[in-house]
């Protein structure tokens, strides 16, 4: 199947406040080889294998998607490149017409056995995870991971040939907050971008307080100001940040805000688990079931078509994220897809 531009209104994903979708972000699998305290419990327990998606209903939905309008497809996880035979998802979508922007969502240890393909496949930026720069510290963070192998990876995505790499890096009070502007200097002196993200209540974890460890955006950038100018821009990569920049500088510092700055007036994107539901916000329960969809009328495009336009009348206007409160949203983020 290959992805066409589409010609009219009713062939785009519009939902009922207006709002275009043309970004879906399409987890492909919820395994992870870390196990970073905010993002799952240490108890996790995993989908079963044949609950997933297959390689090729997970392109047949990307290219369904793409001839609606969707022009931009982020891949996540989980961890991505844990998925066997996970190029050829790359490989199919980076040929579709019609998608401008093919990107990723890594922790980065699998860099170096992929990137040059990933390159070859068309994806020109990155986003890896990294939220801190002590050894000892990242593998309390993610509970078993090694630091050198994340600096492995960024370094073959720049060998590689990958334009633009983008660190994400959640901040947590009294277990990395005090590493904004390390980690700030560390991304202008590789020439990557960096954004700081407040942590996200989905899921329980019994490894620390979301409250307590709740640190805003507008302290990091308290923090930030204390010895840089930071200029607010226009700059959009199609997702959630706000862009700030130093000046002299090429690095962007981003911003990704979900209590205290939503973004949700001007969302323009919807998730697909690893397991088929299109999630229609991050913060509600809103879905719809595709696995269901393709399974039931395989070879039927036409019902997956409609099935991804009538899911837009699901997508509600905003979330409601409360820190206080026990989590609305059980789902973790690995299931969630980064």
């Amino acid at each position: 199947m290959n992805g066409t531009t589409p010609t009219n209104a009713t062939d785009r994903l519009v939902d009922r406040f207006g709002r275009k979708v043309n970004y879906l972000r399409m987890s492909v699998t919820d395994r992870c080889d870390l196990r970073c305290v905010y993002c799952m419990s240490e108890e996790i327990k995993f989908i079963p294998r044949e609950q997933l998606l297959t390689l090729e209903e997970i392109i047949s939905i990307g290219q369904t998607a793409i001839s609606l309008g969707v022009n931009k497809i982020r891949i996540t996880g989980g961890e991505p490149l844990n998925r066997r035979d996970i190029m050829m998802v790359f490989e199919e979508l980076g040929k579709t017409e019609g998608l401008d922007d093919l990107t990723l969502t890594t922790n980065g240890t699998q860099l170096p056995r992929y990137a040059e393909q990933l390159r070859k496949a068309g994806v020109k930026r990155i986003n890896v995870s990294l939220d801190t720069l002590k050894p000892e510290r990242f593998t309390a963070l993610t509970r078993n991971g090694k630091l050198e192998r994340v600096f492995a990876g960024l370094d073959a995505a720049r060998d590689a040939g990958i334009e633009k790499i983008k660190l994400n890096t959640v901040i947590l009070e009294n277990r990395n907050h005090d590493e904004i502007l390390e980690l700030t200097e560390f991304a202008i002196k590789h020439g990557y971008d960096i954004s700081f993200i407040e942590e996200m209540p989905l899921g329980v974890v019994n490894s620390h307080d979301r409250a307590e460890t709740y640190y805003s955006t507008d302290r990091i950038m308290q923090d930030l100001s204390s010895e840089h100018e930071l200029l607010p821009t226009t700059e959009s990569t199609g997702g959630p940040s706000r862009y700030y920049r130093i000046p002299g500088i090429d690095s962007r510092i981003g911003f990704i805000s979900p209590h205290s700055h939503n973004f949700c007036d001007t969302c323009n994107r919807v998730r697909l688990t690893a397991e088929g539901n299109l999630l229609l916000c991050l913060g509600q329960e809103h879905s719809m079931d595709l696995r269901h969809v393709i399974r039931s009328s395989p070879g039927d495009s036409e019902a997956l078509r409609k099935a991804l336009i009538d899911s837009m009348h699901l997508k509600p206007e905003g979330h409601e994220f409360d820190l206080e409160a026990k989590p609305i949203i059980f789902r973790h983020m690995n299931h969630t897809g980064g």
